[in-house]
């Protein structure tokens, strides 16, 4: 079913709708609030009630306009304020499943023996670095290589002027850039 139809039957009170939107979207949307929260319940806990607030807004959504735009800037902006609300930094001792399935996207499925231990480095390295960043270092990082959004989408989804758009992500870039380690021997 196509997002436009979940949409119409969601406008329409058929919860069936929703479900088709839940099924489509929640693991991307629990990995983006993953990866700016760094905590994989409160990622979660975010989506599910991004997931509320879009059943309650619907009516709001304009359907000329492509869904996953507007949805992913809900569970950005909900990201950011769960990570300000809590107000204290989050420490990752361990990957847990859902770090390890991102760690995997960053890898080539079919490494040999030799690299699993060099890949293994290298996603702990970024991982590390990502997580190191601040809330919306990590929110613009996410958005515009998880989420492939432009940096003029980003502006425009986080009411945000794009000169500080650019600055963020030229920060977190060039922080991330100082921290992963490589291996050059």
């Amino acid at each position: 079913m196509e997002d436009q139809i979940a949409i119409s039957l969601l406008k329409q009170g058929d919860l069936s709708g929703l479900e088709t939107l839940v099924k489509r979207y929640q693991a991307k949307a629990v990995h983006a609030a993953y990866l700016i929260t760094n905590e994989r319940t409160l990622a979660e806990d975010v989506v599910q009630s991004v997931f509320v607030k879009v059943m309650e807004r619907i009516q709001q959504f304009d359907e000329k306009r492509k869904f996953p735009p507007w949805f992913f800037r809900i569970v950005v902006n909900d990201a950011l304020k769960a990570v300000n609300k809590r107000k204290r930094s989050v420490s990752f001792e361990e990957l847990d499943d859902t770090t390890e399935k991102i760690s995997k996207w960053l890898t080539d499925p079919s490494p040999r023996p030799n690299q699993i231990v060099e890949q293994k480095e290298l996603r702990e390295n970024i991982l590390n670095a990502i997580r190191s960043l601040p809330p919306e270092q990590r929110a613009v990082v996410v958005m515009h290589y998880f989420l492939e959004m432009s940096e003029a989408d980003m502006s425009a989804k986080t009411e945000r002027p794009l000169s500080t758009i650019k600055w963020w992500l030229r920060d977190a870039r060039k922080r991330l850039k100082d921290l992963i380690i490589f291996d050059r021997s």
